[in-house]
């Protein structure tokens, strides 16, 4: 119950005053010694000191050397004063090594027996971890693996090719050791080490090609050691003055949660610093950033604390839960001077309201200016004036004008969820019928995110709706969806697109019991989405633009199954006379190109690599990822190259479009998917190429009357020399991707 107490009052502790140590202002060591050692940016805080006189005592002592800070033979990385903490690295123990590591914790340092966890990797790989104590007892733990749960259990320390287990507690001195009489198996391309390791388990992340290779042979793991002042609780430490370590006067003893016992020091409530140092427990300006108190409250800064006080005619019953309207006072004044003096004071209370209001919209408008401004809001502005066609295509929208059309963004008009947030539908003024995205960001109930993870995502998702502001601004195309106009006075970004009312060409392949579309929907919505495709990577448009993200998911249909492109979040526009560009790789698993992912050269040919799995799905109605195992591969590109090759396509062509009929246009949308699914993009055709020859399998089974206008489906260019169209195909070869090749 004790220990319990003392966990409970040091989280409190460390909520309320725990800054970065490396803070300027904060001392860090004694006066006149060094922080750090030359050339490390490593701070080394008191107690620690570089050099006896420097530190507390010899156990505390820190050397430099041309690796860093060390401490007799662990070389430190971070020392944590509220934790009572120190995180250091060590070499991993290997079975191809002929040394036998010993490790030794020398004082101050305890080895952590919870956050670190002994680690083996290897395939059949027995590992033991020997805590050389009296009992001589040892634990260890087997692993084991085959080429196919490797890469099933990426990231996973689960007993394939890697297994954890816990450190006896008290545990001071342990050797990594193994049973030789388990080997890694031969011929299975296993690097023939195996290894052995205590290293911190929330550092650590499984990799495949440490058991493939022998990456790890000279590597050094984190690991975290407990520290603490002597071996004596704060009731015996603070008997004696002269060694008590708590030099400041705002410092409060913490008994060490570590098994050889002693003490930590932290700084008390409302006060930072190094509380080891006199004077180094510093009062925190609680009024300094922000008012802490309830308006209309004033901050006062206090000695490790804070008050509110309150302006005439209201009241503050704690000090801390803000001010209220005197109500008594209001009601004396009003018996006492009568009628005329309570009007006086209600109209006095409504002008307060009143000026109150005024200040929150005025703060709304800066609000909305500034997020005008950080949403590159003149810049988009600029773009549409000097292009006609941006500016009759998108316009930009306010937020009142949203919060109306959607009934303030009503939960009963979401569309969809998604990674990104949500879709609403909403009416605008012109009775438009739109889409509105709105990110998840600007959602009050999403809380349970840390401060950094808040500023990467929203970032990341203000540089992707602005991409796509920009890139559909600049474009037309009747396959395309349109993108009507956006608001840039939130945080990130709302995108206010044309409402598509029959969903995704993924739910109806893959989510509803009963697929609606025919061999002709599909044929069409190919034909549809690769003229959609070829006009972005074409000087049709007023820039050349790479999608990067083609999937079944990202193509809407309406209500006659018409294929609109969508979602151009992490399209990248080029250069006419670009053949591609290095960037960092983006895609969804299942479409990527393994070209792009092994390259980072993004091209026309990536496009072109997803848009062939969609004619896969769009054949076989198969997901691009499969969940079981009943196929070999795992992915419907491995599964549908391979029937190819084996002349096996009609087995894995969806039965709802499998006829007679069809069997000529379905062998060449597969023909043309598989040279689509060639993993060299050089081999690959370009889109033009692939719409004009699904335009020619159109045209060729009696061209068909869209249902929405009476003129015949959109006449291509040059159609009279289209009547065939020679594609070199492909050689019986092992060009096809698969799971094998490592996608």
């Amino acid at each position: 119950m004790q220990r319990a107490m003392i966990s409970i009052q040091l989280f409190l502790l460390l909520l309320l005053q725990f800054k970065n140590i490396e803070s300027a202002n904060t001392m860090i060591a004694l006066p006149g010694c060094p922080e750090s050692c030359e050339g490390s940016d490593i701070l080394i805080p008191y107690p620690f000191g570089i050099g006896i006189d420097c530190s507390l005592s010899q156990e505390f002592n820190i050397r430099c050397n041309q690796r860093g800070p060390s401490h007799g033979l662990s070389l430190i990385k971070n020392i944590n004063l509220p934790l009572g903490q120190a995180r250091s690295s060590r070499l991993v123990t290997s079975t191809c090594s002929v040394t036998t590591l010993i490790f030794y914790s020398e004082e101050p340092f305890r080895l952590n027996t919870e956050k670190n966890k002994f680690t083996v990797i290897g395939c059949n790989t027995l590992g033991y971890l020997n805590p050389r104590r009296k009992s001589n007892s040892s634990v260890g733990c087997l692993s084991s693996c085959d080429s196919q749960d490797i890469h099933n259990e990426l990231g996973s320390c689960s007993g394939i090719g890697c297994c954890q287990t816990d450190i006896p507690k008290g545990t001071i001195t342990f050797s990594p050791t193994f049973d030789m009489r388990f080997e890694n198996s031969e011929g299975r391309n296993y690097s023939p080490c195996s290894y052995a390791m205590v290293v911190e388990e929330a550092e650590f992340q499984m990799h495949p090609y440490y058991i493939t290779t022998d990456a790890l042979l000279l590597a050094q793991m984190p690991i975290v050691f407990d520290w603490a002042i002597g071996n004596t609780t704060c009731e015996d430490a603070q008997t004696n003055k002269s060694s008590y370590a708590c030099r400041s006067d705002h410092s409060v003893c913490l008994n060490s949660n570590s098994s050889s016992g002693g003490y930590l020091c932290n700084c008390s409530i409302g006060y930072e610093g190094n509380p080891y140092l006199d004077g180094g427990c510093q009062d925190i300006d609680e009024c300094a950033n922000q008012n802490p108190c309830s308006k209309p409250g004033k901050c006062h800064n206090l000695h490790g604390n804070y008050s509110c006080s309150c302006p005439f005619g209201w009241r503050n019953n704690d000090d801390k839960q803000g001010c209220h309207l005197n109500v008594v006072l209001v009601i004396g004044m009003t018996i006492l001077l009568g009628f005329v003096i309570a009007c006086s004071i209600i109209l006095l209370y409504i002008a307060i309201a009143k000026r109150i209001n005024l200040f929150e919209e005025k703060k709304q408008e800066k609000l909305k200016k500034k997020f005008f401004d950080q949403n590159q809001g003149s810049l988009l502005q600029q773009l549409m004036a000097s292009n006609v066609d941006a500016t009759q295509n998108t316009r930009i929208l306010t937020l009142k004008e949203l919060e109306k059309a959607t009934n303030g963004f009503d939960n009963a008009l979401i569309l969809g969820r998604g990674g990104y947030g949500y879709v609403y539908k909403g009416i605008l003024s012109d009775q438009r019928v739109v889409a509105v995205k709105r990110s998840k960001i600007d959602d009050p109930a999403n809380d349970q995110r840390s401060v950094a993870q808040q500023a990467t995502d929203r970032q990341a998702e203000i540089n992707q709706f602005i991409n796509e502001v920009v890139i559909l601004s600049q474009v037309n195309h009747r396959n395309i969806v349109k993108l009507y106009g956006c608001c840039l006075e939130t945080e990130v970004p709302l995108l206010v697109y044309e409402f598509i009312s029959n969903g995704t060409l993924f739910n109806h392949l893959h989510v509803e019991d009963h697929c609606s579309l025919t061999w002709k929907h599909r044929l069409r919505i190919a034909l549809e989405t690769a003229g959609a495709i070829s006009y972005l990577h074409s000087s049709a448009a007023s820039i050349s633009v790479l999608h990067r993200d083609i999937k079944s998911a990202n193509i809407l249909l309406d209500d006659y199954f018409t294929a609109k492109v969508s979602d151009f979040g992490i399209s990248k526009p080029v250069q006419i006379d670009q053949t591609g560009i290095d960037t960092i790789i983006q895609g969804t698993l299942g479409y990527l190109d393994p070209e792009y992912h092994t390259t980072a050269r993004l091209t026309q040919k990536s496009d072109v690599f997803s848009f062939g799995v969609i004619l896969a799905e769009l054949l076989t109605r198969k997901k691009p990822l499969f969940s079981s195992r009943m196929f070999e591969g795992g992915n419907l590109i491995g599964y549908f190259c391979d029937a190819m090759k084996e002349n096996r396509l009609f087995e894995i062509i969806d039965p709802q479009v499998m006829n007679e009929e069809n069997k000529t246009e379905l062998e060449a949308v597969a023909k043309l998917a598989e040279l689509c699914l060639r993993l060299k993009g050089e081999e690959r055709p370009t889109m033009k190429k692939v719409e004009v020859q699904l335009e020619v399998l159109w045209r060729s089974d009696q061209p068909q009357k869209h249902p929405l206008t009476s003129q015949s489906f959109e006449v291509r260019r040059r159609r009279a020399h289209y009547t065939t169209l020679e594609i070199e195909q492909p050689q019986p070869s092992s060009i096809f991707f698969t799971a094998k090749d490592g996608f």
